[in-house]
């Protein structure tokens, strides 16, 4: 009966494509940053200076689930320190763009 159960609140599987087609567009909204594409690389950038990459091809978690995985910069720079992000979950997803909105913000008032 438990197995039953579980089966039921089970969260649907999460799909590491098109969740980066939403992640992409709710950056884009992110009025500080432009985005540009190379290929399957797109760069979101703070004044012409990277701070986002993203990699079109979904990754692999670490537990072999579906993930996306991005970089982002400790701080804006022409050559930034890059933060390795593996985003395996919705709930990942969203508290990563939180975490952006608020490191954008503050880079904004750094300057």
């Amino acid at each position: 009966m438990a197995d039953d159960l579980s089966d039921f609140f089970a969260l649907p599987p999460f799909k590491a494509d098109e969740a980066l087609v939403t992640l992409r567009r709710n950056v884009r909204d992110i009025k500080l940053l432009t985005e540009k594409v190379n290929g399957a690389v797109t760069t979101f950038h703070l004044r012409q200076l990277p701070v986002v990459e993203m990699n079109l091809t979904p990754g692999v978690s670490a537990s072999g689930q579906p993930a996306m995985v991005l970089k982002q910069a400790k701080r804006p720079s022409q050559r930034p320190e890059w933060q390795t992000h593996t985003l395996a979950s919705s709930a990942e997803v969203r508290k990563w763009l939180d975490q952006l909105k608020l490191s954008v913000k503050r880079w904004d008032d750094e300057d």
